[in-house]
């Protein structure tokens, strides 16, 4: 039993000349494809569903920050082009694809936009 055990934690083959089970050679490829989907592919798959969400979920007076670091104000949304209107200074609005959105922060007040202003 303890030869046993002690080839299945090495991956070696069982002492004395004994022709391994194949179904245990596929184990160490089978944990690795585990490891990977719930450390790498399911966090990312969440994360990305959840930023789709905040985008929906856009409208006038939020804040926002693009991925280039811009730092403004959502004042329109035109939602058949994917765009945002974003208000950086008082007098310049800048237009954004909305996938370029980084963060947002919500404000209480605003109404949400369906169409550009």
């Amino acid at each position: 039993m303890y030869n046993f055990i002690f080839s299945l934690l090495l991956f070696a083959p069982p002492a004395g000349g004994e022709a391994p089970n194949p179904m245990i050679q596929f184990i160490p490829f089978i944990l690795i494809a585990v490891v990977f989907y719930l450390f790498l592919i399911r966090p990312q798959q969440k994360k990305q569903k959840e930023r789709e969400k905040v985008l929906e979920s856009l409208k006038r007076g939020d804040k926002v920050v693009t991925i280039g670091g811009m730092h403004g104000t959502v004042a329109g949304i035109d939602s058949e082009k994917k765009t945002v209107l974003v208000q950086v200074a008082d007098n310049l609005k800048i237009k954004f694809d909305r996938s370029a959105i980084a963060t947002t922060e919500k404000q209480e007040t605003g109404e949400k936009l369906t169409s550009k202003d």
